[in-house]
């Protein structure tokens, strides 16, 4: 375990290290974040004032639950849309730095619209999962676990995805028999994903929000007012979004390298290689 997790803490000084080269790849997840928002709000808000909320949740007649999933379906392909345009931008600038170019954020926007029918295709494609998802996870524990088990197989599935989307120019249905063909193919038949970058960048965010509200707590205590705990909370709010951010960045250039290996048998000299041949493990 501990092993995984120091193999997970080389591939982020890795990927930074292409971050810190390529800076402007930051730019993708925080419009992503805002976009991410703003489709948010603009969904939360008429479902809740028209009560649409309570159809989804299964409250109301079978009529209104059933324009709660329409409504709910599009909110989860508008924010399929949005995550997977954003990664495309990074994974497409990224994949010019591991080849030695030098990416701005134009070449990553416009990669990302060059493929932009292929993209709304998949997003299609994971919204309709993902709904299927949260359909049998609510069929009680036993529907959790499946669902864990379903989601688990298809993220690893699709792991390349998004890189076979913008390199290869292939569709959705395509690019996903290539993302698991490349798996298969490279890290064997019966593999499993291993710890990466989402794991350091959520003990990171653990850390951050324990760590901040608990010294608020405790400076509020000791100062006897809660202006202390207001500010710590604030600053640790900024904290988790910028580690998001970097964490997202961080794995499109970790993505990018893996395509690499999988269709060239190097990383661009970047990413040790080793790392990135034990980024799976066998079952």
């Amino acid at each position: 375990m501990f092993r995984r997790i120091s193999n997970s803490w080389r591939l982020v000084k890795a990927s930074f290290n292409v971050l810190r080269a390529d800076k402007e790849l930051l730019v993708f997840p925080f419009v992503s974040g805002i976009a991410s928002l703003i489709v948010l709000a603009t969904f939360a808000i008429p479902m809740f004032l028209t009560g649409l909320l309570e159809g989804f949740a299964g409250n109301a007649n079978p009529g209104v639950r059933i324009v709660g999933y329409v409504v709910a379906f599009a909110f989860y392909l508008s924010q399929y849309f949005i995550i997977i345009f954003s990664n495309s931008a990074i994974v497409g600038a990224a994949m010019i730095r591991l080849k030695g170019g030098d990416p701005t954020v134009g070449d990553g926007f416009r990669i990302a619209f060059d493929h932009i029918g292929s993209i709304f295709s998949y997003a299609i494609i994971s919204a309709t999962v993902g709904m299927v998802l949260r359909w049998i996870s609510q069929r009680g524990a036993i529907g959790q676990i499946v669902s864990s088990i379903i989601g688990l197989a298809w993220g690893l599935a699709t792991y390349l995805v998004i890189p076979v989307l913008v390199i290869e120019n292939a569709g959705p249905i395509e690019g996903i028999k290539r993302s698991t063909k490349m798996l298969k193919d490279t890290w064997g038949e019966q593999i499993v994903g291993n710890f990466g970058i989402g794991t350091i960048t959520g003990l990171l965010t653990v850390a951050v929000i324990v760590g901040g509200v608990a010294s608020g707590i405790a400076l509020a205590a000791a100062a006897n007012s809660g202006i202390p705990l207001i500010v710590l909370l604030v600053v640790v709010v900024v904290l988790v979004i910028a580690i998001n951010l970097v964490g997202t960045a961080l794995n499109g250039i970790y993505t990018a390298a893996l395509y690499r290996y999988a269709v060239e048998g190097d990383t661009g000299g970047m990413f040790e290689k080793e790392l990135i041949a034990n980024s799976f493990r066998r079952k």
